[in-house]
């Protein structure tokens, strides 16, 4: 069985190639394309990791994260911050609030692909 990916990422640019680089790593990916849908997604969904936008149009992807974390179904699945405007003190900020790891913007693809095989196999198994 393989490791599932969920994409919350308002960005269709950034989306294509994030997708682009966790399929050719092997991973399923599923897309949630802003905040409002990412949780019904990741309930769905049930994936074994969540990358996520910080900064998107409707969502701050601080509040999101903290909404994923209360939700019992959902508080195990390591999250993975991914900024392209990011502030000082923001990935200390998201490993204050249990984040697996925070990107940067643009990422660097065998890097990202790295980082996020990297977590799965620390967290054990696919779902």
């Amino acid at each position: 069985m393989e490791w599932k990916a969920l994409l919350i990422e308002d960005n269709e640019n950034n989306r294509h190639l994030l997708t682009l680089l966790l399929d050719a790593a092997g991973l399923a990916v599923a897309i949630a394309e802003d905040g409002q849908s990412a949780l019904e997604v990741a309930r769905r969904e049930k994936p074994d990791i969540i990358l996520l936008d910080i900064q998107m149009s409707d969502t701050d992807g601080y509040e999101l994260a903290a909404s994923l974390k209360r939700d019992a179904q959902l508080a195990h699945i390591p999250i993975v911050g991914i900024s392209s405007f990011p502030i000082p003190g923001d990935r200390d900020k998201a490993m204050r609030m249990g984040f697996a790891a925070y990107i940067e913007k643009p990422v660097v693809p065998e890097q990202f692909a790295e980082t996020v095989i990297g977590i799965l196999e620390r967290s054990g198994g696919p779902a």
